[in-house]
């Protein structure tokens, strides 16, 4: 049996070499530079959506959720999302893909925002709410499934560049650093900043997240804490990972509108993680040269789609035919001029 090792020990590579022990493989070394989790999984909001624009986003995060749903409700808060607009156009937008979501088998539908208690709702024309979608701690389940892997069998090695063992295969699942291993991607580093407020009494244990979709501007319960993030008006590509406090006045003025009882917080933490954006913000999966196979490019979606994906590259890998449809995510696409860029990146 061929020898596999994974570059990357987030939450996209920990689930490749999970369910390729769960599938039998016998030799497999999960190795990563630093340790586990230890880069943009440790950085990560910890949303698990199904909720996004385009069928393929979609499939993979809802092929996602049986798996969060089975760790249970200590892993895995099902508490919702819910997209809220307030212009015409924000309204027509979330209808079209909540058409298409629905047409995918996800459970969302339209609701009156004013049923999660504490919102100010007063700007907003129409709201959707997907119950199944919900929140996680990434480092803490990434750091539970690479221990069910190593009882499985898998070789985890920490402080370890992955390009220095012997392998018949190499799996990049490096995040933004998955173009260092000698084959070209089409993967730019984007810098995303989140923040985290000071203990706010009695925040409602069912809390959803909750998404401004013109805005992109959102925010989900974390213990006695709100995690809040929104687009940059200017993105900031490349691997600085820096915070900028000058956009802490304006985070802090949306909360204190969109959610009153979050009105005298301020700002305990803050922090910055890369995403690993394609053109076209959908994740390059597959074969990327002899040797080489590539998951990766997940523009800030690795963690809530990685059950799926660690499933499907563990039977393309050791049978030769995933069981999931990886056709929209092959390096190849980018040949051509075809592209369906997912437009749902928070």
């Amino acid at each position: 049996m061929a020898r596999i090792v994974i570059a990357g020990c987030g939450s996209v590579g920990a689930c490749i070499g999970y369910h390729l022990a769960l599938l039998g493989a016998r030799d497999v070394v999960l190795a990563d530079r630093a340790g586990i989790a230890s880069g943009s999984t440790g950085k990560a909001m910890g949303g698990i959506r199904q909720q996004f624009s385009t069928a393929a986003e979609v499939r993979l995060a809802r092929e996602s959720i049986a798996f969060f749903e089975e760790l249970g409700s200590s892993w895995f808060q099902q508490v919702g999302y819910l997209f809220l607009a307030t212009t015409p156009e924000g309204l027509a937008e979330l209808e079209a893909r909540r058409e298409l979501q629905a047409k995918l088998g996800v459970p969302v539908e339209r609701v009156a925002p004013r049923f999660v208690a504490g919102l100010n709702v007063d700007d907003v024309l129409g709201a959707v709410f997907c119950a199944t979608d919900g929140v996680a701690d990434p480092p803490a389940l990434t750091r539970e499934i690479v221990r069910r892997a190593a009882e499985l069998g898998v070789d985890v090695r920490q402080h370890t560049d992955a390009r220095d063992l012997e392998r018949d295969v190499l799996v990049i699942a490096a995040g933004a650093h998955s173009s260092e291993f000698g084959v070209e991607l089409p993967i730019r580093p984007l810098a995303r900043q989140l923040l985290e407020t000071e203990p706010i009494r009695d925040l409602p244990p069912d809390l959803p997240m909750v998404i401004e979709a013109e805005t992109g501007f959102h925010f989900r319960r974390r213990d006695d804490c709100l995690r809040i993030a929104m687009p940059d008006a200017e993105p900031r590509w490349g691997f600085e990972e820096t915070v900028d406090e000058a956009v802490f006045a304006d985070r802090l003025e949306r909360l204190a509108h969109r959610y009153p009882p979050a009105a005298e917080a301020g700002i305990a933490h803050a922090w910055a993680g890369l995403y690993d954006m394609t053109p076209d913000a959908h994740p390059i999966i597959g074969p990327v040269a002899d040797g080489l196979y590539a998951a990766c490019g997940f523009s800030g979606h690795g963690f809530m789609q990685s059950p799926a994906v660690g499933r499907a590259v563990a039977a393309e890998l050791l049978r030769g035919e995933p069981d999931l449809d990886l056709t929209p995510y092959r390096l190849e696409r980018f040949d051509g001029d075809a592209r369906f860029p997912e437009a749902l990146v928070l």
